[in-house]
């Protein structure tokens, strides 16, 4: 957490910062391959200079390589740094071709590659060796929740050095509270407290330039993007029916079947070779399962995977959610579901229209009727196309709870456009490679489970006894 002016000129510092290194990773790629610069070479390589400094700029943003905090550990920034500077070095050698730019060696690009990863992890750890020292400051945690003691811990980062977190009830007089904001320097509101106490807290912090950071409620999520017009002498809100228009889901539809073809086409061979292993592994067993999810208005499709499990495994046990460490899991099943390898034959689901690319994920007519009970707002992911990926999966993790994953659900299909569409494809390929996003901690007890291919934590509810965990 930072005031806006301190993140503004931080973001310009790291953004200018990476646009350096690429610069001087392309400049040391040449000295190491030819130690000069030759005259055709270099010319090529500035005319594509504007492109490669354009198509970095695009993958910082996307990757918000700028937006590092304290929170980031090394692996975090390897990860995202590796995963933007081969998409870099891709789009620059479609570029050279687009622009018939051929004098431009691509043994220059790739050794520039390694020099960008090199230069933009060193400036990156040297940024954090010399930001991570000060103290972010006093947070004022407002609110009644059980998970609480959890949302104290996640501000309480071991990254965030110095921070302090005072948590008082959402019951407390506006005195107390008014009190307490006098020595914090961030407010944090739950989603327990009333809309009122809400109301008066935002106005005393404003009173005194806080910062307030408020955990919205599924109900106010609904209100997002509302209308605004005059009723006669009132002022109205106008709340749309929960959806996509029909324009959206038209655009929507024409890139998911033109994106999942080129996708089809382009990773067949991979397909061809996880296909292979699967059947190698088990050669009785089949290597597509299929399994009826609910789709949009909960109208039930089969969704097509890679196997990943023993053959009928939940024969004798019925619906059944998977361990991390299920001894159901095939040992190449392990391996295909920690690099999501089984989820694509789901592209065929999207080129059928079962299924988008991007959307909540689709989850099985017995645990959404177990899920609605608790969150009567659960039944709304299911008025778009479910997807491969989605915002809940780029931006939660394994353990991330129900109605946190419910609230970015709700979230993106509120706030839906193309461009987001793109930025969540882009982020997936983090998701590969981030551990955290697919494991739990093994326990069974700890509900941080996966059902075949989809991570998501199981509420308390009364039916949970018949999940068998």
């Amino acid at each position: 957490m930072t005031n806006i002016g301190e993140s503004r000129s931080h973001r310009f510092f790291l953004i200018a910062g990476d646009l350096f290194c690429i610069l001087a990773a392309y400049i040391s790629a040449f000295y190491i391959r030819y130690l000069d610069f030759p005259d055709r070479n270099w010319e090529a390589f500035i005319s594509l200079l504007p492109w490669i400094l354009l198509i970095g700029l695009f993958f910082i943003s996307v990757y918000e390589l700028y937006a590092l905090d304290r929170k980031n550990t090394i692996s975090d920034i390897v990860r995202k740094i590796l995963v933007a500077s081969s998409l870099m070095t891709f789009l620059t050698m479609a570029a050279s071709y687009l622009f018939r730019e051929f004098a431009m060696p691509r043994s220059v690009v790739l050794i520039a590659a390694v020099f960008m990863v090199i230069l933009m992890v060193i400036f990156k750890v040297i940024y954090l060796k010399l930001t991570r020292g000060s103290v972010i400051g006093k947070v004022l945690l407002i609110g009644n929740e059980s998970n609480t003691d959890k949302l104290i811990n996640k501000i309480k980062h071991p990254m965030l050095k110095g921070t302090k977190v005072q948590h008082i009830s959402g019951d407390s007089t506006i005195e107390h509270i008014d009190y307490c904001l006098e020595d914090c320097d961030y407010v944090v509101l739950c989603t327990d407290i009333s809309k009122e106490s809400k109301s008066q807290v935002i106005y005393h912090a404003m009173e005194r330039n806080k910062v307030v950071y408020v955990i919205p409620t599924l109900y106010e999520l609904l209100l997002q993007r509302a209308s605004i017009t005059p009723l006669e002498d009132t002022l109205v809100m106008g709340v749309q029916p929960f959806g996509l228009t029909w324009d959206k889901v038209f655009v929507k539809r024409v890139f998911d079947f033109v994106a999942s073809l080129l996708l089809l086409v382009l990773i067949s061979p991979l397909m061809l070779f996880v296909a292979v292993i699967v059947k190698l592994d088990d050669p009785k067993g089949k290597v597509i399962y299929s399994q009826e999810r609910l789709g949009k208005h909960d109208k039930p499709f089969t969704i097509y995977k890679f196997r990943s499990m023993i053959t009928g495994a939940e024969n004798k046990t019925g619906p059944v959610l998977a361990t991390s460490d299920d001894d159901r899991i095939t040992k190449v099943g392990k391996f295909i579901r920690s690099t999501r390898l089984d989820e694509l034959p789901q592209l065929f689901n999207v080129l059928k229209g079962d299924m988008s690319l991007v959307g909540p994920r689709p989850e099985r007519e017995f645990f959404i009727k177990q899920l609605s009970e608790e969150y009567y707002h659960y039944g709304y992911r299911n008025r778009v196309q479910p997807g491969i990926t989605g915002y809940a999966q780029v931006m939660g993790k394994y353990s991330t709870g129900v109605e946190d994953k419910l609230r970015f659900d709700l979230y993106y299909i509120r706030n839906y456009s193309l461009w987001l569409d793109i930025i969540i494809l882009l982020k997936t390929f983090l998701v590969i490679f981030d551990r955290s996003k697919s494991e739990g901690t093994g326990d069974a007890s700890e509900d941080k489970d996966k059902s075949d291919g989809d991570r998501q934590e199981v509420s308390q509810t009364k039916s949970r006894s018949t999940l068998n965990l």
